[in-house]
C-alpha cells in the first residue's frame, strides 16, 4: 500500500498540542504525530503562524472524514493531499 499522510492544520500551538494528545486517545496511533509550525507566507509576526499535525497512516486505518470532524473541534481542518 502506498504511504498515506494526513496533514491537520490548526490555528495555534495550544490547539495543535491538544489535538496530538487527543489523537492518541481517540485513534490509538502507533506512531507519534509530527507537530510543525507553518508561518504564513509574507508574515513576519510569529503570532501569524498555523500549526500542522502530520500523521503517517501507512496502513490506511484513519478515515479522512472522521479526521475532518475531529480536527474541526479545534477550529482546524485536514488538508487534501
Amino acid at each position: 500500500m502506498s504511504d498515506v499522510r494526513h496533514v491537520l492544520v490548526l490555528p495555534d500551538r495550544d490547539a495543535a498540542e491538544e489535538v496530538v494528545e487527543a489523537l492518541r486517545d481517540r485513534f490509538g496511533l502507533a506512531e507519534e504525530p509530527q507537530l510543525l509550525r507553518d508561518a504564513l507566507a509574507g508574515e513576519d509576526d510569529a503570532e501569524d503562524a498555523q500549526w500542522l499535525v502530520v500523521l503517517e497512516d501507512e496502513a490506511g486505518r484513519l478515515d479522512p472524514e472522521e479526521l475532518d470532524g475531529f480536527v474541526g473541534e479545534w477550529e482546524g481542518w485536514r488538508e487534501e493531499p
